[in-house]
């Protein structure tokens, strides 16, 4: 893919080329983290985006409406996709609602708190040291919100590989009874993943925001599509149990090298949007396959 591009176009292969693909992935970075540790139990969120929208929105509503200290109102907003989160969780584990149906139903009230915190219009104007988060490059090349990026994969990845709590959600994963019976709470480690996956879509939001310097209603719109497809890539099962950190990242630069390679090509976002459909559908079908000749 990357050999195509390059014979493509010249400003590919170049170095600020690349540092534009790591500061436009960091955001579905964050977001991929939290999917892959849904996927891993054997879940799924269709919420992420409009997560992420709310959370960016109640930032910015309370530092410009209720005038709150910015520092106060970014943990707030972060805050407020850890409770959407929390609130799917319930949704599936004491509602016994499919995830499917539960993060739809999320996905639909996110984005309609969203849009009525500002009657549906955007928040603009935040403070220098904000936006600089991810607009500027401290040595040259790392903007912090890359470094925070960065920092929670090690975080993640050392915790599903080495903890034992992370290594129960592929024990969820793999068989939920087997699971229970074997003395794992599913049901709050169930809610506690939802919870971790809202609080980074409420990550993700700031790192947008202090990109945008602006905080949007339509933010995150196609996000968890776009997520869904970097954790597939990466190699996780969406029937759980399989899944990593490490080709979750890999699945992330698959699909910044696709978008921008496109984008560089000129090519039209509902044209990219059905390629990066393809690419899930071929995913899937070779997982599939692969578990079908395993058996």
């Amino acid at each position: 893919m990357c050999v195509i591009f390059s014979f493509t176009s010249d400003h590919f292969l170049s170095v600020r080329n690349g540092l534009n693909v790591l500061d436009q992935v960091t955001v579905l970075g964050i977001l991929a983290i939290g999917m892959t540790a849904v996927i891993v139990i054997g879940g799924i969120d269709l919420s992420v985006g409009s997560v992420l929208a709310l959370s960016m929105m109640v930032m910015g509503w309370l530092a410009r409406d209720m005038e709150l200290p910015m520092a106060l109102a970014i943990l707030l907003g972060i805050g407020a996709g850890a409770l959407c989160g929390l609130a799917s969780g319930l949704l599936i584990t004491l509602a016994r609602l499919p995830a499917f149906i539960a993060t739809l139903t999320m996905m639909s009230v996110a984005r309609g708190l969203a849009n009525i915190l500002t009657d549906g219009t955007q928040i603009v104007g935040y403070p220098d040291w904000f936006t600089a988060l991810a607009t500027v490059r401290n040595f040259g090349f790392l903007s912090l919100t890359v470094a925070l990026f960065l920092v929670l994969v090690v975080v993640s990845w050392l915790y599903l590989t080495f903890r034992p709590s992370g290594r129960n959600l592929y024990a969820i994963g793999g068989s939920r009874e087997v699971a229970r019976l074997a003395g794992i709470h599913v049901g709050r480690v169930t809610i506690a993943v939802y919870a971790a996956a809202g609080a980074l879509a409420g990550i993700a939001g700031m790192a947008l925001a202090s990109r945008l310097d602006s905080s949007q209603p339509s933010a995150g719109l196609g996000y968890e599509l776009d997520t869904i497809a970097a954790v597939v890539i990466g190699g996780a099962s969406l029937s759980g149990g399989v899944g990593s950190i490490g080709g979750t990242v890999v699945g992330v630069l698959i699909i910044g090298v696709l978008r921008n390679g496109l984008n560089l090509l000129g090519v039209s976002p509902f044209v990219q949007q059905v390629v990066i459909g393809l690419v899930i559908a071929a995913a899937v079908t070779f997982d599939t396959l692969g578990r079908r000749n395993n058996r």
